[in-house]
């Protein structure tokens, strides 16, 4: 059995993972944190080095037989380097949450005062809020966004860290479709002898690309997924100055993992080894294009875009104009074939589980080659989607879900073999 295939060995998980392969294929997908990892990155995923154990950092192992792990570890350290400018990279952390939950291991006790930008906001979890270890551990303050523009108000931000005096101070999040300011943010940290930490693990990818500008030089320590934008693995990374080395490795192993993965490790120097090709530039451009274009078509079709727009990858929509709430047109278009996520607004009167908003993203329809004609297609589908949800119109929801079947034939799912 040991060397049968997955179908001989279990058919059910088979059978799962093919319908998954399809609904990849045949979908529009337009959650802002997904994308397709490329053929050559799966590869890498499902290899033997997920047979090997390898606690510690290369050449300071507690395992023999470490040489090529050493190496696969040492490679994607000086791909992330290189690709994002940095002095000093640990590609170990098992996702975004542990990374960031290792800079606070490194640098808080309990009880100390941390700020982030509020998840309701656009902010992450990890953050500070409430119902995240990091909220009950640590004291926690938040910043938000002005209500008349949907943008963060630095001077806001200034006063509150002059008050409240934050260990760490975060920027970044999950739903923040306007540039950082990460210059405007470091100043603040200095006013304070507070630490900045950037998050960047939604835009990760379009910095790598020069399409976002970069942290590096700001935040002394940047923390980031490597999936997202960056067409990676479900994995992380944690980037600072030389300085920062050895309390952010001693709080990654032993503080709060063992072994790292090593196959997810050898997909992330995989996905940077991509990054830093010059097509990937081209991609990162074409995703900030393609996110503009389609807010330019949702807001012809009279969509409220949170901040007036987007300057990256990403698209915060306020439904409330349309008498409708998210989630049932979340859950509509994704029966029309259309896939996002009901996302809170900013200042949103309803409970984050049935919020006013959705949020969307372009990330992986530009990696299926899709550009700025095929998001006013899709702005139309949304449109048609939304009035659908608002009447029960199930009949249109499947008419939009056969023409996306068509569509979506015309360009290719990178990675997945349908």
């Amino acid at each position: 059995m040991t060397s049968a295939s997955l179908a001989a060995v279990d058919p059910e998980i088979a059978q799962l993972i093919a319908a998954e392969e399809l609904r990849q294929a045949q979908s529009v997908r337009l959650i802002p944190s997904e994308n397709y990892t490329s053929a050559a990155v799966l590869e890498a995923t499902g290899t033997v080095l997920t047979n090997k154990y390898s606690e510690g950092y290369p050449g300071r192992r507690y395992y023999e037989g470490q040489e090529h792990i050493d190496a696969v570890e040492n490679l994607a350290i000086a791909r992330a380097k290189q690709v994002f400018g940095v002095e000093h990279a640990n590609v170990q952390p098992y996702s975004g949450s542990p990374a960031n939950l290792a800079v606070y291991l490194a640098y808080c006790a309990p009880g100390d005062t941390v700020m982030g930008m509020a998840l309701p906001a656009g902010g992450h979890l990890t953050h500070g809020h409430k119902v995240s270890a990091t909220g009950k551990w640590f004291r926690s303050v938040q910043y938000g966004v002005r209500k008349d523009t949907g943008r963060i108000d630095l001077d806001e931000v200034r006063a509150l860290a002059r008050a409240e005096r934050p260990r760490l101070i975060f920027c970044g999040g999950t739903a923040i479709p306007r540039t950082i300011d990460f210059a405007a943010f470091a100043e603040i940290a200095r006013e304070i002898d507070a630490l900045l930490v950037a998050d960047i693990a939604h835009i990760a990818g379009l910095i790598a690309g020069g399409a976002h500008p970069s942290p590096v030089g700001h935040a002394e320590i940047i923390t980031t997924t490597t999936h997202k934008t960056l067409r990676g693995p479900r994995g992380a990374l944690l980037l600072s100055t030389q300085g920062h080395a050895k309390a952010l490795d001693r709080a990654v192993f032993p503080g709060l993992q063992g072994g790292p993965h090593n196959h997810t490790t050898a997909a992330i120097a995989v996905a940077l080894h991509e990054a830093a090709q010059p097509e990937f530039r081209d991609y990162a451009r074409q995703v900030v294009a393609n996110a503009k274009a389609l807010g330019e078509g949702l807001a012809e079709h009279g969509f409220e875009l949170i901040s007036g727009g987007t300057d990256n990858h990403l698209l915060l929509i306020d439904l409330a104009g349309k008498d409708i709430p998210g989630k049932p047109v979340a859950q509509a278009l994704d029966r029309a074939g259309i896939v996002c996520n009901y996302n809170t607004v900013p200042f949103d009167p309803r409970k984050p589980f049935d919020p006013s908003g959705i949020r969307l993203g372009t990330p992986a329809v530009t990696s299926r080659g899709m550009g700025p004609e095929e998001m006013g297609q899709i702005a139309t589908w949304i449109n048609e989607g939304v009035q659908a949800a608002w009447s029960h119109d199930e009949g249109t929801l499947m008419r939009i879900r056969g023409e996306v079947h068509e569509f979506t034939k015309a360009f290719p799912a990178p990675g997945v073999p349908v």
